[in-house]
């Protein structure tokens, strides 16, 4: 098959990616987006692109090309010098750094019950509390795990919807969190909800976490919502890490859409997760930026202006100037295990520059894992790609994370963590 990239050398005779979509769009084998839904959803929004042919060409970063001009050629390399960069870039960049503001952290385990979901799970509702300069933060982390297997991989998932749907009583169900379909496949569930670390509006940083630790006027790299939320992830990985039942070397940070993006960036600063899943997390997460198809850099900064940092701006209708896109995102998580997911009816969400990014990513993955490999078009709809380390999967239906999704999720933790 005709590939779509497309090496050049320059003087300095590193290497640069240039990638063509109209290519790739020529040579598509598997999914492609409804011509009747492009069509609906651009007279929705004349402003927004959902044409493939109207994606220009564009240049992509190196992942392996270091900012002096070097050429990363192994993983001591990458490990040492270019992964630090990148995570620098994106924290100057993107979502900001975490301020340096000391915080003491305590563990309270308010509610225990070794009989949960009939007797097959324990259930532990546990306080995370955060403390700064007399004022306190409790983050609510619900945790289940199969009195099966222990201990046992955990799913950790960074709740952005309704907080009924991490219902630890279990009197409501949803797909969002499917706490008894995990159990029974031998895996831990646990959940918070995203606005106890921090709330999901512009209140300019006046409230939830960034009231307890922003002691220091704000700068363009002080970190967003979004980097919050990451961070608050990591604090329920403080405490998993000290339960007998959570076996800590097999930890997944999961989160859909807006807790996608803050999935991908925790995985992406705490090594400690063994497993990342962004699901459907669009621009800003797993979408290649550069695409500028769907939801924009300028859009989202537009809309949600507290979720990243103020130096994310300057790429609005920028992102050509951009020192990074989002493949070097999921690069940061290697050699540990990423799976992506999207769905058909999420255009808004650029499906297809979400599985390019993976795509992309792949030359950081080979310095670990050589015979690793994925096709250069996206794969057929409900169709689970898997490579290694890596996998990805678009489901037919609406931007939700449901309990096919899951299913996946666990298929692939089935091979990664054997």
């Amino acid at each position: 098959m005709k590939r779509n990239l497309f090496i050049s050398f320059f003087a300095s005779g590193l290497l640069t990616i240039i990638f063509n979509p109209v290519s790739l769009s020529q040579n598509l084998q598997g999914w492609e987006a409804s011509p009747e839904l492009v069509e609906k959803l651009s007279k929705d929004r004349k402003d927004v692109n959902y044409y493939e042919d109207k994606v220009l060409a564009y240049i992509l970063p190196d992942p392996l090309e270091t900012l002096s001009g070097e050429r990363i050629r192994n993983k001591r390399e990458w490990l040492k010098y270019r992964r630090p960069e990148i995570l620098e870039l994106f924290k100057t960049y993107v979502y900001g750094r975490v301020p340096r503001t000391p915080y003491s952290i305590s563990f309270e385990t308010v509610n225990e019950n070794k009989a949960a979901i009939d007797g097959n799970a324990t259930l532990k509702q546990v306080d995370i509390t955060i403390g700064a300069s007399g004022k306190s933060l409790v983050i609510h982390l619900s945790l289940f795990t199969p009195n099966t297997v222990k201990p046992a991989p955990v799913f950790l998932l960074i709740c952005n919807r309704s907080i009924e749907n991490i219902d630890p009583t279990r009197n409501i169900k949803s797909e969002f969190w499917p706490v008894e379909e995990a159990i029974m496949r031998g895996y831990g569930m646990a959940a918070f909800y995203n606005a106890d670390v921090d709330p999901d509006n512009y209140d300019e940083f006046k409230n939830g976490i960034h009231g307890l630790l922003d002691v220091e006027p704000r700068k363009p790299d002080s970190w967003g919502t979004l980097a919050a939320w990451a961070w608050g992830a990591s604090k329920c990985v403080d405490y998993l890490a000290t339960d007998k039942n959570v076996d800590k070397k097999r930890i997944a940070v999961v989160g859909h859409s807006r807790g996608g993006k803050a999935a991908l960036w925790a995985g992406a600063c705490d090594e400690r997760f063994s497993l990342v899943i962004p699901n459907e997390s669009g621009c800003g997460g797993s979408a290649l930026a550069r695409r500028r198809y769907g939801e924009t850099i300028e859009k989202i900064n537009t809309s949600f202006p507290h979720w990243f940092c103020l130096n994310y701006r300057m790429f609005n209708n920028n992102e050509d100037k951009m020192p990074v896109d989002m493949h070097m995102l999921m690069a940061l998580i290697a050699p540990r295990a990423l799976y992506v997911a999207a769905a058909s009816d999420d255009l808004w969400g650029d499906p297809k520059g979400s599985y390019l990014s993976l795509y992309h990513s792949l030359p950081v993955y080979r310095l670990f894992y050589p015979d690793m490999t994925l096709e250069n078009f996206v794969p057929p709809l409900n169709n689970q790609v898997i490579s290694g380390k890596v996998g990805f999967h678009i489901r037919d239906g609406e931007h939700n994370l449901k309990l096919t999704d899951w299913n996946f999720f666990m298929d692939f933790a089935d091979k990664v963590w054997k």
